[in-house]
């Protein structure tokens, strides 16, 4: 199952130290029943990035919990055994948790297909978002308006081979 895990910069040079992604069970986002119920969709690209968007949206609310981040999305997509995930039945159709899948373990970083991040262009709307996002998760159209203008931004691709650049070492 390719999943797709919320980081922060911070995070993924952590991720790349430790040699995996989580130090024990995590949230990530996948292509789940849920998901293709919610999106009424059978192309599994579309469907792909739509796991890979609520999981940039978790990794904006991971930066409004980790405060001077660089704001930055990043998504680590990694391929692992659907055994090493689960759904919770009683979420599965809250709209807040379509996608979200718990990782029962730690993935090792040679799992990971691929990384997205924001370009250094989008910094400006994701602080603002991340700033914003409080007020949109209470209904204020203005700020949820402001969200959505760091969704505008498509997260770059990245090989893995590719990580130490981004996080600012040198392997």
């Amino acid at each position: 199952m390719r999943v797709y895990v919320p980081l922060t910069l911070h995070g993924l040079a952590e991720a790349h130290r430790a040699g995996e992604l989580g130090a024990g069970a995590f949230t990530a986002y996948a292509v789940t029943p849920a998901l293709r119920e919610w999106y009424l969709s059978d192309d599994l690209e579309e469907l792909e990035y739509a796991a890979l968007s609520r999981a940039a949206l978790a990794s904006l609310r991971l930066l409004v919990a980790e405060p001077g981040a660089t704001p930055r999305r990043v998504v680590v997509a990694a391929d692992v055994p659907d055994a090493w995930t689960s759904v919770d039945p009683g979420r599965g159709l809250d709209p807040a948790a379509l996608g979200e899948v718990r990782i029962a373990e730690a993935v090792p970083l040679a799992r990971a297909a691929a990384v997205h991040v924001d370009a250094e262009d989008a910094e400006k709307d994701v602080t603002a978002a991340a700033e914003a996002l409080a007020a949109a998760d209470r209904g204020d159209d203005d700020a949820q308006f402001v969200v959505d203008g760091a969704e505008d931004h498509e997260l770059l691709w990245f090989a893995t081979q590719e990580i130490p650049h981004l996080v600012g070492s040198d392997g």
